[in-house]
């Protein structure tokens, strides 16, 4: 059944590491005016307000810079990501970092209050730390912990101070509900590259990964036959794709963190096609491309280009 595509842009670069990554989204644009696709004039294209001018300023969360700002990032997204979906309309986001994709989920979750939502992270990254025991500081390697609600005290190491305290509380409470999905409903695929901290985490929630090794071997098909298994009890699913969970030899280093030996885009394109075809699938969102790293001029924009074609042809059908 043909979905009505709404795309929603975010340019929110406060969470990351490197910049960059605000241009991304409009770099795929780019990309296909440059190839003739029409896409982004077919269906509507609504921007979100992003408060990136936070970069010109220092922040005073060591263990979680710019969460002041993140907060109403969150905001904003819940309300408008609630409202496009009680439209009876489908989102694909086209966001900069990671960072913002808890305010996705939690805009799933004030749309669907009384379901259950699986979570499919497509990412070289778990993205699972908390201010505890983040190494960085960057709020991309967190949201995935906003909307599991955890601390992982456990493996505490960072002394955070109060305010800062406060601040992620109320990340993990944006739109009323915590947590917002449960540890049995989230899946990996081509996570490769994380801290101990998390992988206590992804061992004591029992969190399965599929490695890029176990698509090699056991194919696109038995994998996603696998995760759909795995998450039938859910309601709706949302799909995070994060670029750097393909292969930077493949398309390009551009994006902020870039991780060897990742899934090809083809291997991708499978992936997503799959869950674009799945009835349950309500939202898919990529993130990451940072055109300002890109050493092949915007090809990780064009690649991520044909990945977004795909699924908005197959939504179509």
């Amino acid at each position: 059944m043909s979905k009505n595509i709404v795309f929603l842009i975010n340019t929110s670069e406060i969470t990351a590491g490197t910049r960059g990554a605000s241009l991304g989204p409009n770099a795929v644009i780019t990309a296909a005016r440059k190839k003739g696709s029409f896409i982004f004039g077919e269906h509507p294209v609504e921007k979100i307000k992003n408060l990136n001018e936070l970069l010109d300023q220092p922040t005073v969360h060591q263990f979680a810079k710019r969460i002041d700002g993140l907060v109403e990032v969150y905001s904003v997204l819940n309300s408008k990501v609630a409202s496009v979906l009680g439209n009876n309309e489908f989102p694909i986001i086209l966001a900069a970092d990671h960072g913002s994709a808890g305010g996705t989920i939690a805009g799933i979750k004030s749309a669907f209050p009384d379901k259950r939502i699986g979570v499919v992270w497509i990412d070289a990254h778990a993205d699972i730390h908390t201010p505890y025991t983040t190494p960085s500081g960057n709020m991309h390697g967190m949201p995935l912990a906003t909307a599991l609600g955890i601390d992982n005290l456990e493996c505490q190491k960072n002394e955070v101070a109060p305010e800062t305290i406060s601040l992620w509380n109320q990340l993990k409470q944006i739109g009323g509900v915590s947590p917002k999905i449960n540890p049995q409903d989230l899946v990996y695929i081509a996570v490769r590259d994380t801290e101990l901290q998390e992988d206590n985490v992804l061992s004591r929630f029992n969190i399965e990964n599929y490695k890029v090794a176990d698509v090699r071997s056991k194919g696109v098909s038995e994998i996603v036959k696998a995760i759909d298994e795995k998450l039938k009890d859910c309601d709706c699913i949302y799909v995070s794709f994060d670029v750097d969970s393909m292969d930077p030899e493949l398309t390009s280093h551009g994006t902020g963190t870039p991780v060897a030996d990742g899934l090809t885009p083809d291997e991708a394109k499978a992936i997503l096609n799959h869950f674009a075809n799945n009835d349950k699938t309500v939202c898919v969102e990529f993130v990451e491309v940072n055109p300002c790293l890109d050493e092949k001029i915007n090809t990780m924009a064009e690649v991520t280009l044909d990945l977004v074609e795909n699924i908005v042809q197959t939504l179509k059908k």
